[in-house]
This record gives C-alpha cells, sequence and structure tokens, in this order.
C-alpha cells in the first residue's frame, strides 16, 4: 500500500470515528444504570449492560406509538414529495414553455426562505382547511421540496433528448414517456429524493410540535422533547429512545448508498 493511499484510508477512518461517536455514546448511555448517568460515572466502556433504559421507554412512555406515527408521515410524505419533484423537474428540464426560466427561478429563489418564516402561515393555511391535528396538516404543506425540482431538473438535462423522442415516435404519451423511459433510468435520482425526503420528515420537529395537538399523534422527535423532565431527566431512557428514532434513517442509507451516491454525482452536485 502506497504511502498516499494510507495516507487517505487514515482521513477516512479518523471521519469515521468522528461519526460514529455520538451514535456510540448515545448506545453506551443507554445501556448504563441510571444512577451511573446522573452520578457521571459513565465511561467509553460500559462497566455492564443495563437494558432498563430501552424497557422504560418503551413502557413508560408511547414510543412504539410515536414511531408509528412518525413512519405513516414519512412514508406517506415520501410517495407524495418524490412523486412532484419527480414531475416538475422532468418539465422543467424537458420541455420548452415560455417563463420555464422564471418559473424555476421562482422555485429556487424559495430555498432562501427560513423555515420559521412560515410557521405562520401554514398554520393559518392548515387551520382554515380544517386539517390542524391530523397527519394530512404535517404532510400537505410540505408535499414539494424546491430542493427535489431541483436535483431533478439538474439529473434530467443528462438524459439524452433523443430518448425522449424516439419514444414519442414510437406514440408514448408524456406519461408513459416518464413512467416507462425517464423512471427506469432514474433510480439514482429516485433513490437520493427518498433518502433526503424521509431523513427531513422522520426529523423533523418544528412544524410537526405546532400542527399536532394530541399527544397520541406525536411523531417520535416530537415525543422525545416530552421524556425531558423538569427537575430530572432519565437519560439512559432517553438515548434508548433516540436510538429507536435514529435506526430507520441508518438502515434507509444503508440500504439504498450506492444510489445514493451515484444519484448525487449524476446530479452535478458536487
Amino acid at each position: 500500500m502506497s504511502a498516499r493511499r494510507a495516507g487517505r484510508l487514515a482521513v477516512v477512518v479518523a471521519l469515521a470515528l468522528v461519526w460514529v461517536f455520538p451514535l456510540y455514546w448515545m448506545l453506551v448511555t443507554a445501556l448504563s444504570p441510571r444512577g451511573d448517568v446522573l452520578a457521571g460515572r459513565v465511561g467509553l466502556l460500559p462497566d455492564g449492560i443495563d437494558t432498563g433504559g430501552f424497557v422504560r421507554a418503551l413502557t413508560d412512555f408511547p414510543v412504539l406509538l410515536w414511531l408509528q406515527n412518525s413512519a405513516a408521515i414519512a412514508v406517506v410524505a415520501v410517495v407524495l414529495t418524490v412523486a412532484v419533484d419527480v414531475s416538475a423537474g422532468y418539465v422543467l428540464a424537458k420541455h420548452r414553455f415560455p417563463g420555464r426560466a422564471v418559473v424555476f427561478l421562482l422555485v429556487v429563489s424559495t430555498l432562501m426562505i427560513p423555515v420559521q418564516v412560515l410557521l405562520v402561515p401554514q398554520f393559518d393555511l392548515v387551520a382554515r382547511l380544517g386539517w390542524l391535528n391530523s397527519y394530512w396538516a404535517v404532510i400537505i404543506p410540505r408535499a414539494a421540496e424546491a430542493f427535489g425540482v431541483f436535483l431533478a431538473r439538474q439529473y434530467f438535462l443528462s438524459l439524452p433528448d433523443e430518448l425522449l423522442e424516439a419514444a414519442q415516435l414510437d406514440g408514448a404519451g408524456q406519461l408513459r414517456t416518464l413512467w416507462s423511459v425517464v423512471l427506469p433510468l432514474s433510480r439514482p435520482l429516485v433513490a437520493v429524493l427518498v433518502v433526503m425526503t424521509f431523513m427531513y420528515r422522520w426529523n423533523e420537529f418544528a412544524w410537526p410540535l405546532v400542527a399536532l395537538r394530541d399527544p397520541a399523534l406525536y411523531t417520535l422527535p416530537v415525543g422525545l422533547s416530552f421524556l425531558q423532565g423538569q427537575f430530572t431527566t432519565d437519560y439512559p431512557a432517553l438515548m434508548a429512545a433516540a436510538l429507536v428514532s435514529a435506526a430507520p434513517v441508518l438502515v434507509l442509507f444503508a440500504v439504498a448508498q450506492r444510489q445514493f451516491v451515484a444519484g448525487i454525482a449524476r446530479s452535478g452536485l458536487k
């Protein structure tokens, strides 16, 4: 092994340890006795394994119910958002119509608007529609993501126009071309959009906290905030619930990692 390759490997391993260490510390805390955590006697290597934190997280709090709510919202949001982003990106990339550049500029410009600024108008909108305290209040307002539209457009620009023209000459309409020709070639893009949308929706905190009032409808990130007591906090149970919350995102990224990297590379993002 050359010195340059060994140096690169050392840098990659060091960065991996930096990223993995918080998860490791969460696991150590979750498996430590509550008394040791409160007394500050937790080290890098736990003295013993105590699963009481996981038991208390799953029995004393409705973590499984919050997990179910997060999964339902995230799955529906992923399907809806990916469909909208792919369709909008395809139109902006492959269809020429007056004002196309202006529309794309307006879509991209919304990325500069802070999310906090939109909380009040979004709340007023869903209240007028009668969606407050429902899954739709969390899903619909962010059914289209400007960054997802931008990413899809950049990806579709790399597809040759001759391929689409050949499909249309064979009698395929716009929807048939998108479904039968474009989407099979866009698996890396879909993987990127699925992972990013799922991660965002799964970890979203501010908007579900505003839109949901019933604790039975809370998502897992919102529910985790209630595991912190006013005077004391059960940190092993809190870390155990946080690990449960992080597991689906880690599994999804591990499954779609190769397609995710390919989609980012083909979209021209550096």
